[in-house]
Formats: structure tokens, C-alpha cells, sequence
């Protein structure tokens, strides 16, 4: 009864995550279809959601222009047709976390299993739905990538979640099997893989908060560019309502291009571009208003910015050092300098993993030509964030910690009467006359003759 239950919440979990995200995109094309285009049906506007909420999940679009359009607009033939893949994560992002929410609350149940393959089968089948009631000639997708992708970023989201909280909770099966394996290593070796999953995601969450953060700051600063920019598009109310629309599903993408910025190697907009610290050298740049935010040029002096990602790898370190140090005190042993230099190298090459699939997921093609290249490059981005990250957690990690350090803890307790009995209640080192006698031996002992 349990699991059939757990089936049917997951389910619904998963039919809730996709109405969502589908309503969040026909709702403003909703809006725009009463107000502004005359002579389309219901059907065109289920088209237009389809090939948005597809793009937001990954799936790339063939666009092809009608002819009357690009003689009206003066475009050159030879961009007719072009591939648009950059996506706007935000749709990407709330179906993980919704997916993730979904698995862990499975896993707490203790069939995360049949959780997970349930919210997976009702997500791939309402992704099926859409791309077969919604294909179109203007924007189209090859319908494996409309079938699998979507299903892909549920799965990931779902398998996070429910594998994080069997983790911690066990789950009398899978995880408690590995578990049991890593159990039976010595020391705190046990909580490594645990403790480097944490640092990697803290690392990756302080470079996202510093990164938006970034964002916001470069916004207000380039406020005045950003409302020019905006005037001389010449759209009227529900034409600006689009596209503050439109650029705040991409604010996740925007993000991500801030992340790889302060990390040094930055992200191109358009083949041959580059923006970064070091320089900009950005070429015509398409009228979208947030784009004026970019930094007109870039100094030496703009490096130090690398110091952000730095600081997010020691608030890392320092989360997962006061773990250790609380085990190492458990336990009654000295610093585990293995386990912690390994702890340093695997919190830097999951944090450089996860900033790589950021940067992959914010970059594709906006339009044809030079612009079919556009956000970061998921290599140089891993290869920065992963020295960066190792630098902040391996200073806060692999720093010897000092007495003072370790007169704020209190001293193992074993029976007998050799000092490991003593309590330290003061934070003086002296022991506590209440568990020992006057000369700080065990009452229950005589004192030798």
C-alpha cells in the first residue's frame, strides 16, 4: 500500500511540475495572442508554448523565417534558417528542483525507487504530448531530443534529490549497501564522500549567490544604458512586457555567464567575441536591453574579481572543516591530513564538474551566423572554478589548526584515571574536580603507597 501511494504522489508530483512550467509559458504568449496578433488560432498559440517550453528544456529549434517576413524585414536569405539553442533556464531549473522536492520526499517515504520511475514515466509522457500536438514548420525540434530531454532533467532532479536523503536517512536497500562499504573504511574516511558532495555543492551555491549578486550590481550600474536601449526598440506596453518577460526566463542563463566572468576565462556573444575581465571585445551586439549591462572594456585590475570564486571555496572549506574537526574529536584522533588533502581535490573537481554542465547549459546558438555561438566555454570554466575552489577550501582545509582551536573542545572521555578522563567544562585545560580526585586521579583508585 505504501509504495502504491508513493507511486501515485510522484506521479501527480510530476503532472504538477509539467502543467506548471507549461502554464508559466502560454499564459504571457496568451496575453500577447488576445493583444497584439490578429488571425492566429488556438492552435498557433499551443505551437508557440510547445517550441518554448521544449527550448527551455534543452531542446534545441530549427527556425525558418517565412519569406514574406524577411523580405518585409530586409534579412538576406542566407538567414532564413538558423538553430536556436540557448536556453532560458529557468524552466530548466524549476523542473529540477520540483523533480528534486519529488524524489526526496519519496526516498522519506522509503521507496525512492518506484518514486523516481513513476515522476519520470508521467513527465516523459506529458514531454510526448507536447511534442506531438505542438510541432510546427516555424520553430521545429527533432523529436527524439523533444522526447528525451525533458524526461532527462526531471530523472536528474528526482535522482538528486531522493539520493541526497536516502544518504542521510538511509534506505534499507542500494544506498545503505554502498554505505555499509564505506563504513568499514578507518578514521573519517567514511564521511568523505558525504562531506566533498557537500563542499562541491556549498562552493557552487556561494559562486551562484556571488554571481547574481554580481549581476544585480552591473544592472543598477548600466541602468541608464539598459532604459536607452529599451527606448529605442519603440515597442509599445505589451511589446516591453514581452521582453522583460523573456529576459527574466533567461535571468538564469545570465547568471551563469556572471559566474564564468568573475571566474576569468568569461563567454562569448557571437563567434569571435570574448568578454572577460582581461578585455571585451564583443562586435555588433543584438538590441536586447539587459545586454547594455555588459562592461564597456576590461582592465588587468578586473582579475581580482577571481578572489569571488576563491571566497566561495573557503566558505567550503570552512563548512566541511568544522565537520572533520567535530569526527576527528569523536573519534580521539589527530588531523586526518589524507583525508582531508583528498577532501580538497575532490571538493575542487565537483565544483569545477558542476560549473562545466552550468557553462554547457547557458551557451548554444541565438541566430545565424556569428551568433551561433554564444555563452561560456564549459571547458575553460571547469579548469578555473576547479583551481579556484581548491585554492579557498585547501587554505581554510589544509591550515594546522592551533590550540586556541582546540581549547574550545573538550577532551575525549574514557574510564580509568589517565587524564583522556578529564573534562575540560572551563576552556582552562585543567580538569574538572568533580569527575576526578584532588590530584586529578580517579576516586574510585587508590593512590599508590
Amino acid at each position: 500500500m505504501q509504495r502504491l501511494v508513493v507511486t501515485l504522489l510522484a506521479a501527480l508530483d510530476a503532472f504538477v511540475a509539467a502543467a506548471i512550467s507549461v502554464g508559466a509559458a502560454v499564459v504571457p504568449l496568451a496575453l500577447l495572442w488576445i493583444t497584439a496578433v490578429s488571425g492566429a488560432g488556438p492552435a498557433a498559440l499551443w505551437q508557440a508554448t510547445a517550441a518554448v517550453w521544449q527550448l527551455g528544456h534543452g531542446v534545441p529549434l530549427s527556425v525558418t523565417l517565412p519569406t514574406e517576413y524577411l523580405v518585409q524585414a530586409g534579412i538576406d536569405d542566407t538567414a532564413a534558417t538558423f538553430t536556436l539553442s540557448l536556453a532560458p533556464l529557468a524552466f530548466l531549473a524549476f523542473t529540477f528542483f520540483f523533480a528534486a522536492r519529488s524524489g526526496s520526499r519519496a526516498a522519506q517515504a522509503g521507496a525512492w525507487v518506484t518514486g523516481v520511475v513513476s515522476g519520470v514515466v508521467v513527465f516523459a509522457a506529458a514531454s510526448a504530448l507536447i511534442a506531438l500536438t505542438g510541432a510546427q514548420p516555424l520553430a521545429s525540434a527533432a523529436l527524439w531530443q523533444a522526447l528525451l530531454f525533458p524526461p532527462l532533467v526531471y530523472l536528474a532532479g528526482a535522482l538528486a534529490g531522493a539520493i541526497a536523503r536516502a544518504w542521510s536517512d538511509g534506505d534499507d536497500g542500494l544506498i545503505d549497501a554502498v554505505r555499509s562499504r564505506t563504513d568499514a573504511l578507518p578514521g573519517i574516511w567514511p564521511e568523505v564522500p558525504g562531506l566533498a558532495v557537500r563542499g562541491a555543492v556549498t562552493a557552487l551555491t556561494a559562486l551562484v549567490g556571488v554571481s547574481a549578486l554580481a549581476f544585480a550590481v552591473a544592472v543598477i550600474v548600466r541602468g541608464t544604458a539598459i532604459v536607452t536601449l529599451a527606448q529605442q526598440g519603440g515597442v509599445d506596453l505589451i511589446g516591453a512586457v514581452m521582453i522583460e518577460l523573456g529576459q527574466l526566463v533567461y535571468l538564469p542563463t545570465l547568471i551563469v555567464w556572471t559566474m564564468s566572468y568573475l571566474a576569468g576565462p568569461g563567454f562569448a556573444l557571437g563567434a569571435g567575441s570574448t568578454i572577460s575581465p582581461v578585455g571585451t571585445h564583443a562586435g555588433v551586439v543584438p538590441g536586447v536591453p539587459v545586454l547594455a549591462a555588459l562592461p564597456p572594456s576590461g582592465t588587468v585590475w578586473l582579475l581580482a574579481l577571481v578572489l569571488l570564486p576563491i571566497a566561495a571555496g573557503a566558505v567550503a572549506g570552512w563548512v566541511v572543516r568544522s565537520r572533520v574537526a567535530d569526527e576527528t574529536a569523536t573519534i580521539g584522533g589527530h588531523e586526518p591530513w589524507g583525508a582531508l588533502l583528498a577532501l580538497t581535490g575532490a571538493i575542487a573537481l565537483l565544483a569545477g564538474g558542476g560549473a562545466a554542465l552550468f557553462a554547457a547549459l547557458a551557451g548554444g546558438s541565438i541566430g545565424p551566423g556569428r551568433l551561433a555561438v554564444t555563452g561560456p566555454d564549459p571547458g575553460a570554466v571547469a579548469l578555473a572554478v576547479a583551481i579556484e575552489v581548491a585554492v579557498g577550501s585547501g587554505i581554510l582545509l589544509l591550515a594546522p589548526r592551533g590550540a586556541r582551536d582546540d581549547a574550545d573542545r573538550p577532551a575525549p572521555v574514557t574510564l580509568g584515571g589517565s587524564p583522556s578522563a578529564w573534562f575540560d567544562v572551563d576552556g582552562t585545560g585543567r580538569p574538572d574536580p568533580s569527575s576526578t580526585g584532588a590530584g586529578g586521579r580517579d576516586e574510585g583508585s587508590e593512590a599508590p603507597r
